[in-house]
């Protein structure tokens, strides 16, 4: 199952760092792919990724926790 989540954060350099966290991060629901980019604005990230199905999936619930850690919320 593919899902895409936006998050915006306060600047450009604020959107990088998560970026760049990202490049390092897993979730704790498995094997789930993310593939994370800066979107149209320079302060917003498109995420997405790939469930395999299994079980109950975390990763939306994870990637909303690690943005607020950055100041960041979903749009």
């Amino acid at each position: 199952m593919s899902n895409e989540l936006h998050y915006r954060f306060s600047n450009g350099q604020v959107a990088n760092r998560f970026l760049n966290e990202l490049t390092h991060w897993s979730s704790s629901s498995g094997h789930v792919v993310v593939k994370a980019k800066l979107a149209k604005a320079s302060h917003t990230v498109q995420v997405r990724y790939e469930f395999d199905g299994r079980g109950f999936d975390y990763t939306c619930s994870e990637l909303d926790e690690l943005a607020a850690n950055y100041g960041g919320e979903e749009v």
